[in-house]
């Protein structure tokens, strides 16, 4: 099987982009689903077609789903929300209104993750192709499930035994009801299960797009995306550049947007010059709809096969040396200074700008010191060396 995700900046066209791929994929024999992450739904708009919770089918082998988190919610944790439900009620809110407030901020997207998660588990698709929200709701989503793993280690642990310990006491000293069991029975099943999410979308079989118009500062949240995908270990393996101007034909004013677009494509191949690009030109119409969208696509691949399995090194490994070892992270686009290394026992803290990743290190390193770090070539090296040593 094989995973694609697309993301970008709000309003680059990724949706259209993500649609088109999934029905070229359709239209080679692979059996494909097209999931979107968006809380703004626009697949069944792309497709001019009904799309339900569910996979729909829009075409021979091509099918559609946008999650409803309000029924995946309650499927999957009825116990947190009944807890959420008691909670309001105590706290005197109107019932209808505890129900809207019981799907949590952030939810929909993180559902949508889980329900990838189980489509790609069928073993029913050939292609799955996500259509993520904008860059930076993505990459704080992605980032969530190694965010939670140093809680869910250290902390929780802790916090249910004190819980179970005195429920009745601060039940009657906060004024509301404890959880109970099976609500931290339901976050560790959501944590456990966002986890298999990670090591899914990091795998060998998954890739990240990110698409981008060629514009400043669209290339420039593309260049971050970039880095901060890689920091959090998870594979980009092209950028599509889309709404490209055409240069046969461009009268004066079209001449200007083809000069400035020409000089930001020429700095997009210097920035992703270790990737794939692929470029769409601007049409004169939106596509909509299977044909149009499979048009879009198969244009923007040519001859190259977008379903093949990535190539290159991922994000993450570790190198044996010598009486210890170097882990390398790709870094595409950092900077030295942009980058602040800590370590906490088995955590190694890694900041760049404003996203942090808290890395928790194999067995093999744990007992081992940090000797040195830099970034060079793109990636940061941590070197490891036995104690002693």
């Amino acid at each position: 099987m094989r995973l694609l995700l697309f993301t970008g900046k709000g309003g680059v066209g990724k949706s259209t982009v993500a649609a088109g791929t999934a029905a070229l994929a359709a239209e080679r024999g692979l059996r494909a689903l097209v999931v979107s992450t968006d809380t703004a739904h626009s697949l069944g708009d792309a497709f001019a077609a009904g799309v339900g919770s569910g996979p729909t089918e829009v075409a021979p082998l091509l099918f559609v789903q946008q999650v409803d988190a309000q029924r995946q919610f309650e499927r999957s944790w009825t116990e947190i929300q009944g807890y959420l439900r008691n909670v309001l009620d105590a706290a005197g809110l109107d019932p209808l209104a505890a129900e809207e407030l019981t799907v949590l901020p952030g939810a929909e997207e993180v559902l949508a993750l889980l329900e990838l998660r189980t489509q790609a588990l069928s073993g029913e698709w050939d292609v799955i192709v996500v259509d993520c929200a904008p860059t930076a709701e993505t990459l704080r989503l992605l980032a969530l499930p190694e965010a939670l793993n140093w809680y869910m280690r250290r902390l929780f642990p802790v916090e249910r035994r004190v819980v179970k310990a005195l429920r009745p006491v601060l039940s009657r000293a906060a004024g509301v009801p404890m959880p109970q069991e099976a609500v931290f029975d339901a976050i560790e099943r959501l944590y456990a299960e966002l986890a298999e999410v990670q090591q899914l979308l990091s795998g060998e079989q998954s890739s990240v797009r990110v698409v981008l118009t060629p514009e400043r500062m669209v290339l420039a949240e593309a260049r971050r995306a970039w880095t901060t995908l890689s920091l959090y270990g998870y594979p980009v393996d092209g950028v599509v550049v889309n709404r490209v101007f055409p240069q046969e034909g461009a009268d004066e004013w079209r001449s200007g947007w083809v000069e400035a677009q020409a000089e930001v494509l020429a700095d997009v191949q210097d920035s992703f010059a270790a990737l794939d690009v692929w470029t769409s030109p601007y049409r004169s119409r939106e596509p909509l709809g299977v044909e149009q969208l499979r048009e879009v696509a198969a244009a923007l691949y040519g001859d190259r096969d977008p379903f093949a399995p990535a190539t290159g090194r991922r994000p993450f490994r570790i190198e044996p040396t010598e009486g210890g070892a170097v882990l390398h992270l790709a870094l595409p686009e950092a900077e030295r200074a942009d980058v602040d290394l800590a370590r906490s026992a088995d955590v190694l803290v890694i900041t760049h700008g404003p996203y942090r990743r808290l890395l928790t290190l194999p067995a093999s390193l744990t007992r081992m010191q940090v000797a040195g770090a830099g970034v060079s070539q793109g990636e940061l090296r941590v070197r490891f060396t036995e104690e002693g040593t």
